[in-house]
């Protein structure tokens, strides 16, 4: 009961703020126009992340007095809300003036290692010559996966509200108040905001909100590693955050392979994403985002299914067989035409005449 009326508060409160930000974004003139490797057709604001960020962060607040009892470490949530706010911070100066990635990059490795060494996990893993690497890498990965994601109505909010949930199924089975209390606070904010950005969207999340989710979905990643650690020390089933994001770590795979191999620039954003195919054999933007979400919502089923029963093996099966059918289903992707913008068209002819 005490997590039901945590996820209604941040719902409703999301849904309504969502609204006065709107506002504020038009005002502020903070409004993605339509480009050519952009998919909508008509101006929208952004600032979409301010509005989960607040929610949160209120939400976490009313908890005090809705749940007193199920606040985790006050280490773990400050580090955590301290990265959340930078995070946020970085993607809306790199929505207001488009940085260079490579100090984008930068920046996000530094937030990413603030939690590492602030929370101390550089060792969960044994060595911190291998912890921190891997924990880093999973960090900057899903902010970045997230962030190239975000890229149709409705996709990252709507799916991230998914994962969220599978975080908390496993946050109530394993008795982890930092999974289920940021998890049901997280599920309830980006639903809230889903109900503005599902297709036709009235507002964006923008880089600040879809490095928000990434950062929350790696965070939450490593609560659940570091519970199966405490549980069951390291063997297959530290897989099982991997198996959650697989969808995302598809997604992020799908482009970078098909842009290295046909000469493009993969940190250039462009109409070749899965949901971009998925949207051009289907012919529908709702469509489309509904199969993203049933995909997800089989991964997480079968996830959480694994949490439970705690076979390592099992663990370690499941993913190899997602992973053969994450391949077969890019194959299958890989070959529905694709629109290639000008921006990485540029790139792939200099590619051309450069070996020439």
């Amino acid at each position: 009961m005490h997590h039901f009326i945590l996820f209604l508060f941040a719902f409703l409160f999301v849904y309504f703020f969502t609204n006065y930000v709107r506002k504020i974004a038009i005002r502020l003139n903070f409004i993605d126009k339509p480009e050519e490797r952009k998919f909508h057709t008509k101006p929208t604001p952004l600032l979409g992340g301010i509005a989960i960020l607040f929610g949160m962060i209120i939400s976490f607040l009313a908890s005090y007095y809705i749940c007193h009892s199920l606040i985790p470490p006050i280490t773990e949530i400050s580090y955590f809300f301290i990265g959340l706010f930078l995070v946020c911070l970085l993607g809306l100066y790199d929505d207001y003036s488009m940085m260079n990635p490579y100090i984008k990059f930068i920046i996000q490795s530094f937030i990413a290692l603030l939690f590492i060494f602030g929370t101390k996990l550089t060792n969960i893993l044994g060595s911190p010559f291998i912890t921190i690497p891997i924990l880093l890498l999973w960090m900057v990965g899903l902010m970045n996966a997230l962030n190239f994601l975000d890229n149709m109505d409705g996709i990252t909010a709507g799916m991230a509200a998914i994962l969220g949930s599978g975080y908390f199924a496993t946050g109530i089975l394993s008795h982890n108040h930092f999974l289920s209390l940021i998890s049901v606070i997280f599920i309830g904010s980006c639903l809230g905001f889903l109900f503005h950005n599902f297709h036709p969207a009235k507002i964006f999340l923008g880089d600040a909100g879809s490095m928000l989710i990434g950062y929350t979905l790696a965070v939450l990643g490593i609560a659940l590693l570091s519970q199966i650690i405490i549980n069951y020390t390291v063997n297959f089933t530290s897989l099982l955050p991997i198996l959650l994001l697989s969808y995302a770590i598809f997604d992020i795979s799908l482009v970078s392979f098909t842009r290295q191999r046909d000469g493009r620039n993969i940190l250039e954003g462009g109409k070749d994403h899965s949901t971009h195919r998925i949207g051009t054999a289907t012919g529908s933007i709702r469509v489309t985002a509904l199969m993203v979400y049933l995909i997800n919502i089989v991964i997480v089923l079968i996830t959480v299914i694994i949490f439970g029963v705690n076979n390592q093996f099992l663990t370690l099966a499941t993913t190899i067989i997602f992973a053969i059918i994450f391949l077969f289903f890019g194959g299958k992707l890989d070959n529905i035409p694709i629109i290639i913008t000008q921006n990485q068209l540029r790139k792939k002819q200099r590619n051309l005449l450069s070996k020439s």
